[in-house]
């Protein structure tokens, strides 16, 4: 029997690339969306199916999840009530019988003083005290959070982010963190494994503004913005800002042990034992000048 699979706001730009990476492999997959007039694109991405839902209305949540097999969530940014929210979707899925539950959390969950981070945490929480099958992802920072930047990082030749240009990130594509997603869902080497996506390298502002200039082709200038000067709607994110100012975020790639590199790190739940099982051993998207998509393919 091909089983359903939900993907919860689909036509999101992390979810929404989940969708072709599940068409990929044939999957069944309905999509679920807030606006009516995302369906078109959702579709043209790969659901056969697809329903209009909102996670704080349970009606909506139910017949979202009625006759599906296995989820893939990740929540809206800054979604009011998080954890509540999630914790009762989670509780939703088990009511309809869903069997596996994939969420793309966050790295790090555990770091209680940052909200956006351990909102995560209760989710997971609900998720470990069910008799679920699940895979928790956890991608440190994207890459495409530079995405509504570019056309000013374009025109300005400045790179600018609210905290230090010294501190350190593992970033990743969440390109890369759907293909995990698709293979948690269609297949089972990643059950019952939590695992922390990263790109290589641990890369403070001044790697990433001349990454940036290899791709235009002229410099680009790295620059601190004071977070007291952002608008009130990002005042709820100084705590982060705060964190990022004096620590950063801080994850590796690990070598498998046949010496290639692992494009992610193998899950701690992995019930093979094997240093081959989880992801793939490909590396991950290069997307400098005359590099492939993958620099080992």
């Amino acid at each position: 029997m091909v089983e359903t699979i939900l993907v919860v706001g689909a036509s999101g730009k992390f979810a929404g690339l989940v969708l072709p990476e599940l068409a990929k492999r044939g999957a069944e997959i309905r999509a679920m969306i807030h606006h009516d007039g995302d369906e078109a694109a959702v579709r043209k991405a790969g659901a056969q199916d697809v329903v209009i839902g909102d996670l704080t209305d349970p009606a909506s949540v139910d017949a979202a999840l009625r006759d599906v097999h296995r989820v893939f969530y990740v929540p809206p940014v800054a979604l009011p009530d998080e954890a509540r929210v999630g914790k009762a979707f989670v509780d939703a899925a088990i009511a309809a019988g869903v069997r596996r539950f994939v969420f793309s959390s966050v790295i790090h969950p555990v770091l209680s003083a940052l909200p956006n981070h351990a909102l995560k945490a209760p989710v997971e929480d609900a998720v470990l005290n069910s008799s679920l099958e699940y895979t928790f992802l956890h991608p440190t920072v994207l890459f495409q959070n530079f995405a509504g930047a570019w056309d000013g990082i374009v025109t300005s030749g400045v790179v600018a982010e609210p905290w230090s240009n010294e501190t350190r990130f593992s970033r990743v594509d969440y390109r890369d963190v759907a293909e995990v997603a698709a293979i948690a869902l269609t297949e089972d080497r990643l059950l019952c494994g939590t695992f922390e996506l990263c790109a290589e390298g641990w890369l403070n502002r001044h790697d990433v503004a001349a990454l940036v200039g290899e791709v235009l082709g002229r410099e680009i200038i790295p620059r601190r913005i004071d977070p007291r000067t952002l608008p009130g709607n990002a005042q709820a994110l100084r705590p982060m800002f705060d964190h990022y100012d004096r620590i950063g975020l801080r994850d590796r790639r690990e070598r498998r042990l046949d010496g290639r590199y692992s494009r992610h790190r193998r899950g701690r739940g992995d019930r093979t034992g094997s240093p081959r099982a989880g992801c793939d051993a490909a590396r991950p998207r290069d997307l400098r000048p005359g590099r492939s998509r993958r620099t080992d393919r």
